[in-house]
C-alpha cells in the first residue's frame, strides 16, 4: 500500500508505521528497565533443597541419583525417563497398564485421553487395548467410585 495514489493514505501510513515503531521501542525500554526482583529462595531453602533425597512417586522408597528403576516398585524413576527414547517406552507401558488394570481415575477426560493416545500411537492394537480398558472400567454392583486410585 505504499505506493498508493492517494497522498494522504501515503502521509497516514507512515504516521502509523512511526507509532508501531514507537510503541515498540518503548516497550523494550519497560522491559529493560523494569525492577530486578528478589531471588525466592532464602538460603536456608536452598540447603534443604540441596540435602533433599529424590524418593519414587509411587511406593516413596528413598532413590540414589543414578538408578532408572525404583527398587521397591521397578518403576521407571530416572530423572530423563521421558526424554530417553529406550526409558520413555518403560513410561509408556507404565501408563498403558496402569490403563487396564484400573490404576487411574475414572473420568471422562482420562478415558478419552486413553482413547485419543492409543489411536494415535497404536492404531494397530487399539482395539485390543480399548477392550482391556473398557473391562477395566465396569464395576461390581455395590462399588461405588470414591475418585481416588483404585487399587
Amino acid at each position: 500500500m505504499i505506493g498508493a495514489s492517494d497522498p494522504n493514505m501515503l502521509i497516514g501510513e507512515i504516521a502509523l508505521s512511526g507509532l508501531a515503531l514507537a510503541a515498540f521501542w518503548r516497550l523494550i525500554v519497560w522491559i529493560r528497565d523494569a525492577p530486578v526482583r528478589p531471588d525466592p529462595w532464602d538460603a536456608e531453602v536452598e540447603r534443604q533443597l540441596s540435602e533433599a533425597v529424590e524418593v519414587c512417586p509411587h511406593c516413596l522408597t528413598e532413590q540414589p541419583p543414578t538408578v532408572w528403576f525404583c527398587k521397591g516398585c521397578n518403576r521407571a524413576v530416572g530423572p530423563y525417563n521421558n526424554l530417553m527414547p529406550y526409558l520413555q517406552v518403560f513410561s509408556q507401558g507404565e501408563v498403558f497398564r496402569n490403563g487396564t488394570s484400573g490404576q487411574f481415575r475414572n473420568r471422562p477426560l482420562i478415558l478419552a485421553g486413553y482413547f485419543l493416545v492409543i489411536l494415535g500411537t497404536f492404531p494397530i492394537f487399539a482395539p485390543l487395548y480399548l477392550f482391556s480398558l473398557l473391562a477395566s472400567r465396569r464395576k461390581a454392583p455395590g462399588e461405588q467410585d470414591s475418585g481416588h486410585l483404585h487399587e
